[in-house]
Parts: C-alpha cells; sequence; structure tokens
C-alpha cells in the first residue's frame, strides 16, 4: 500500500517523507549519503529496523557515488545513537564492501540482502506474535512500529495487523507518543490504511484507560535490546510497562533479532538520545513555553526485563526474557 524506503538506481535512497505526514505522503530522494543523514537526523525516515536497512543502502549510495566509503559509514552510524539496527546495517554492508575489493554491485547485492530478510522476519513476527492475541483482544501500542518503522508489515503494529486480518483483535488503542506524535501521526495513519478500528489517546491517559479494562494486552517495538533483557524504546514505555505490570496487564515486545545487541550489558550501557528541547517546548512552529524554559527531552527509556511478559522475535516468542533467555534465543 505504501514504501517507507526504497533503492533507486538513479542511483538514490527514496524515502516516504514521515516529517509530512499524515497531512500529505511526499516521496523524499536522497541522492548522496549527506542528504541520507539529515533524513535520519530529522526523523524523515526513522524506526530501528528501518534504519538498518537505510544504513545499508547508505553504503551501497556512497559507492555508486564515489563518495569516500569511511566517511560515510561513520556518518551513517553516528546519525542517531541509540538504535542498535542502524549500526548493524553499516557493518554489515561496509563488511561487503570491502570484502568484495569495493565492488558497487555486491555492496548493493549485500544492502538488498539485508532488505529481504527484515522482510522475511516482519513476516515472522506476526506469525509468532499472533499466538499471543486472544479472540476480541483489545491492545494498546505505543509509538509507530508498523511499515513506516521495520522492513514488512512491522514489529508490534505487524501483530496488531495479523490480528485484525484473523478476526481477532477488536480495538487498537494508540497512543499519541509526545513530543513529536509517531503514534497520532504515523499509527494512526497506517492503522487507517488497514481499516483497522482504533482509537487514538494522549499518553497522559494511558494508565487511566488500563485501569478500567479496555486493554487486554500491550505491544510495543524495541529499539535496542541488551543482553539482560533491558528494553530501549520510545520515551513512555517504561511508564506503560509499570503500570500494565502492576494492573496485571500482559507487557509485550516484539522485534527482529537484529534489535538484541549482546555487547550491551546492560542499561547502563545504553546511550539515550537527547533531542532538541524545541520539539517540546513548541508545537506547530509555535512556542507553547515561556521563553526561558528549559525542557528535558530524550527520545528514548529503559524498561527491565522484569517487566516484560513475552519477546516476540523471528526466532519465536521468549517469555519473561533474561539473560539465559536472551542467548538462548541468539543462538538458535
Amino acid at each position: 500500500m505504501y514504501r517507507a524506503l526504497y533503492w533507486s538506481d538513479e542511483p538514490a535512497v527514496m524515502l516516504l517523507d514521515q516529517t509530512r505526514l499524515p497531512a500529505e505522503s511526499v516521496e523524499l530522494s536522497c541522492p548522496d549519503v549527506a542528504s541520507l543523514v539529515d533524513a535520519i537526523k530529522r526523523l524523515a525516515v526513522r524506526g530501528a529496523p528501518l534504519l538498518g536497512i537505510a544504513g545499508g543502502y547508505g553504503i551501497a549510495l556512497a559507492v555508486a557515488r564515489g563518495e569516500d566509503v569511511e566517511t560515510a559509514a561513520y556518518d551513517l552510524a553516528h546519525a542517531r545513537p541509540t538504535a542498535v539496527n542502524l549500526t548493524k546495517g553499516v557493518v554489515r554492508v561496509f563488511a561487503a564492501y570491502r570484502d568484495s575489493g569495493g565492488d558497487p554491485a555486491a555492496t548493493l547485492a549485500a544492502a538488498r540482502a539485508l532488505h529481504a530478510e527484515e522482510d522475511a522476519a516482519a513476516e515472522a513476527l506476526a506469525t509468532h506474535g499472533l499466538t499471543l492475541i486472544e479472540p476480541g483482544a483489545r491492545v494498546l501500542t505505543h509509538c509507530n512500529t508498523g511499515a513506516l518503522a521495520t522492513g514488512g508489515a512491522g514489529s508490534a503494529f505487524g501483530v496488531a495487523l495479523a490480528a485484525h486480518k484473523a478476526g481477532k483483535l477488536a480495538h487498537l488503542w494508540v497512543g499519541e507518543t509526545r513530543p513529536l506524535l509517531q503514534g497520532a501521526r504515523l499509527t494512526a495513519w497506517e492503522a487507517a490504511a488497514h481499516g483497522i478500528p482504533h482509537t487514538v489517546l494522549v499518553d497522559g491517559a494511558a494508565a487511566s484507560l488500563m485501569s478500567t479494562d479496555q486493554v487486554d494486552l500491550v505491544l510495543v517495538g524495541a529499539d535496542r535490546i541488551a543482553e539482560d533483557g533491558t528494553v530501549a524504546n520510545k520515551v513512555g514505555t517504561y511508564g506503560l510497562a509499570v503500570v500494565a505490570t502492576y494492573l496485571g496487564i500482559p507487557f509485550v515486545v516484539v522485534a527482529p533479532c537484529s534489535t538484541i545487541d549482546l555487547a550491551t550489558p546492560q542499561a547502563a550501557a545504553i546511550t539515550v538520545e537527547q533531542r532538541d528541547a524545541t520539539e517540546v517546548t513548541t508545537f506547530a512552529g509555535q512556542l507553547v513555553t515561556p521563553a526561558d524554559s528549559p525542557a528535558w527531552n530524550p527520545a528514548f527509556d529503559l524498561t527491565p526485563a522484569g517487566l516484560i511478559t513475552a519477546l516476540v522475535t523471528e526466532r519465536g516468542v521468549l517469555r519473561h526474557p533474561d539473560r539465559a533467555g536472551i542467548a538462548e534465543l541468539v543462538a538458535r
């Protein structure tokens, strides 16, 4: 129905500019690495698995354009610090470039293979995640985890979509996801495109909604999963996990194994991206705070494994993830 990212033989990396949704669907052409890095930084393209794909194509773009590939790899990998997929995608395709002696065709083939793997992973995520959905389920999700953020149909949203297609989803609750409204702008747009019955709510209303027996399951994605099972995801995820645990509502993380980072042992090793304060202090270009008021704007928060009911990956479902379970999952 829509393509969030694809390769053009111009050459260029083509993006559906997510900063323009839902008002208009505009394709953005990134003809060089600098423009792709800019698109990543300003969230024209976002979502951990999709950033990995973008990073891979970015290396292919640098090779095709005759840019300095090592510099391109550094700039791409450091465009955003938290989502591990971005660095993994860059490293993987850069290795193919190096091992092939700089062959453009081999480099592009590696990027396309990465893209295909993420598409296949999304399909498997939906299959495994669907086993956790009871008929008539009312699901709450946070941020955006559909085709705008991943390969295929998505991670957490992909499970909700599969449940909708199977006739098991009664309703999807969509958290608005302040400050940039990825839920209200993007997830609701995808839900409407697929005909999923849904309702948008402000982030501050989620706890009240959950306390009134209107949510059966919380489904979220992940930007990095540490070796001990700690999940870095869009800020607000941790609060939802705390409330869900208190109320006895299953809290499920859906993410491809590419999001697991065994080099990150625990929460303290995860760099949480801090974004510009103006994302909080302004809205639609208008100042909404006193001009001299500072703002704290972390893009992500960290949810301990002990609050997670299950982790869904393309390799299966891991109940109550911990260090041993994560290691076994990755080794499958």
